[in-house]
């Protein structure tokens, strides 16, 4: 079996965090939870995941703000940067593409499947073993 993949969530909701991690932990991957935007920021540089998934709305540091820094760093500009928010107005979205998100998906109710499929599109998610005999 490979290195499972690593996935930083970062997420002030701790309902909503647990919800993330509990889906992407079920699709194989090793989840690790920020609380805020600053630890955040520091769990980033220090573990280098493959995908930070980040709520924007957070005090005292948005996912706005912490996207920037992530890619002002050169330890963490090869991260891709999933913002999963409820904000969807067009001005954010194109903020945060600008600020070098991958993606922007708002939180609907089809924000599970679109983040799944984006990870899996993003080939973080491991392949199924087939069932044997």
């Amino acid at each position: 079996m490979t290195d499972r993949r690593t996935v930083l969530v970062v997420e002030d909701s701790p309902t909503q965090a647990l919800h993330l991690q509990t889906m992407l932990e079920q699709e194989g991957l090793r989840v690790i939870v920020a609380e805020d935007g600053r630890r955040g920021l520091e769990k980033a540089q220090e573990i280098q995941p493959d995908l930070v998934v980040l709520d924007v709305q957070m005090p005292e540091m948005n996912g706005m703000q912490v996207c920037q820094e992530l890619n002002e760093h050169p330890e963490t500009a090869d991260i891709p940067v999933v913002l999963f928010t409820a904000h969807d107005e067009q001005e954010s979205v194109i903020l945060g593409l600008q600020l070098g998100a991958v993606d922007f998906i708002p939180k609907d109710v089809f924000a599970d499947v679109v983040l799944m499929e984006t990870i899996r599109q993003m080939g973080l998610i491991p392949e199924a073993e087939p069932a044997t005999a």
